[in-house]
């Protein structure tokens, strides 16, 4: 019994101590002239729970119609949509860390150092393409419906074993998610999505020893990596043949000890493989996607294509300067921003001055939402939430100085690869993978949109998957190869 009053006991004066704690954080709290909902003010799991549901994006959006465009949506978070104070947030957060081990490795993602890679990329996109035509186009399966953003994954996976280990992993052959690796690797996102919203959680779930089992890991991933790392440096290659990332990350490691170890090398290769694989098979489905269900679009981008003389697979020599294959980009990659979630980053010293002349105080956390910022509609105009490359182009009585206006103000506002000194290192890789994919699909197939079934299904999570593109396809005999 007295033990029973004794837990009673602890447990309210507990809840009592994390009351008045919450009661006095938001009475000292630096962002008390922010407003927002009750809730914000004293606790994170209103925001925990509103991103485990995959309901954070329309959230956020209600809450700027609703409080203008600097909101507590969270307890210690401001979201903002001016892009005029992009670059200094987003030059602040850790940048001497972030420096110091990205800058071995920083030249191998400037343009000239993926177009190195071409030729393994283009190995990968000619796999697609057989795999493709073999299963959906060519004897007997010719008709048959193909689920494109099953066969996007794949290929963006494979693409990036190839250009990062010299091999691909094995999913363009298999037709499928053989060991589980992209489904493993989805939850994972999810789940740190989820912790994230409040950390401190994953001491007590994922990095739990009693409970970790419970909860997806990055584990087998990481193991494909240390594996492939292995047999390399087991292997009688020369050292000075530099075929693949791996190649280079192993150089790094000697031209900069102590700075690159094994442990840094392996955390090379998984961010390769985890963070660019499943970013640019989002933005290459939601752009597929986007053009079959226009019909105007899909013919204007088909004419381009023609007009210009492509190898298969095309080149990025060949295409980078197809201004409205890059206006369909930019809007594929505007309209369905790969992350669902605010980028974090805290204020620097001297404060982030808004707008309206409030302050926010060093040391705060705050954050952009990409996905109001690319749906402005002071800034992309009335039609937002519509798919129209075309307001990316000069319109037909628009003067030159007016559309450079214009295009510099979307162009502040854009953060599908962040913003200021954070810039995406991968943004390049991403760049050139998704024009040629791109550019090789729609001038080498006719494809269309199965009707009367089941497409496009979004996941809300820390990236916005989408999944089901279920389409026709047949090989155009004016495409070549």
């Amino acid at each position: 019994m007295f033990l029973l009053s004794f837990l009673v006991t602890a447990v309210g004066l507990g809840v009592v101590v994390l009351v008045l704690r919450a009661i006095y954080y938001n009475l000292v709290s630096p962002i008390n002239g922010i407003p927002g909902p009750l809730p914000a003010k004293y606790t994170d799991l209103w925001r925990l729970f509103d991103f485990y549901n995959g309901t954070q994006i329309e959230t956020q959006r209600r809450l700027h119609e609703r409080f203008g465009t600097a909101t507590d949506f969270y307890s210690v978070n401001d979201a903002m949509q001016d892009g005029r104070r992009i670059q200094n947030v987003f030059s602040t957060r850790d940048k001497e860390f972030h420096a110091k081990y990205m800058r071995p490795i920083h030249n191998l993602f400037s343009l000239r150092g993926i177009l190195s890679f071409e030729h393994l990329s283009d190995k990968t996109l000619l796999n697609l393409c057989q795999q493709l035509e073999s299963r959906f186009v060519d004897g007997d399966n010719a008709g048959r419906t193909c689920d494109i953003a099953d066969w996007i994954e794949f290929f963006c996976w494979d693409v990036d074993g190839e250009m990062t280990f010299g091999q691909d992993m094995g999913f363009l052959e298999a037709g499928k998610d053989e060991k589980g690796m992209i489904h493993t690797s989805e939850q994972c996102q999810r789940y740190f999505g989820i912790v994230g919203q409040m950390p401190w959680l994953d001491m007590w779930l994922g990095k739990n020893p009693r409970c970790s089992i419970m909860f997806p890991t990055f584990a087998q991933a990481a193991g494909y990596c240390v594996q492939r790392l292995l047999e390399r440096q087991s292997s009688q290659r020369p050292k000075d043949i530099l075929e693949d990332f791996m190649d280079h990350y192993i150089q790094a490691k000697t031209l900069n000890p102590g700075v690159v170890t094994d442990h840094e090398v392996i955390g090379y290769l998984i961010l390769n493989v985890l963070a660019g694989a499943d970013t640019t098979a989002i933005v290459t489905k939601v752009i597929v996607y986007n053009v079959l269900s226009n019909p105007a679009i899909y013919g204007r981008l088909r004419a381009e294509l023609d007009a210009a003389t492509l190898s298969y697979p095309a080149t990025y020599e060949e295409v980078h300067g197809l201004k409205y294959l890059d206006a369909v980009m930019k809007e594929g990659m505007r309209i369905h921003p790969v992350l669902g979630n605010m980028l974090e980053r805290i204020v620097p010293e001297g404060g982030l001055t808004l707008s309206d002349g409030r302050i926010i105080a060093p040391g705060v956390f705050v954050g952009m939402n990409p996905w109001l910022l690319h749906h402005n509609k002071d800034v992309y105009g009335q039609d937002a939430g519509a798919f129209r490359p075309e307001r990316w182009l000069r319109h037909e009585f628009e003067t030159q100085e007016a559309y450079e206006i214009r295009l510099k103000r979307m162009k502040d506002t854009d953060l599908t690869f962040g913003a200021g000194s954070r810039i995406c290192v991968g943004k390049n890789f991403a760049q050139v993978e998704l024009v040629k994919t791109v550019a090789t699909l729609f001038h080498r197939y006719d494809m269309e949109l199965v009707p009367g079934v089941k497409q496009w299904t979004p996941r809300w999570w820390w990236f916005t998957y989408v999944d089901h593109i279920r389409v026709r396809l047949r090989r155009r005999t004016s495409s070549g190869g």
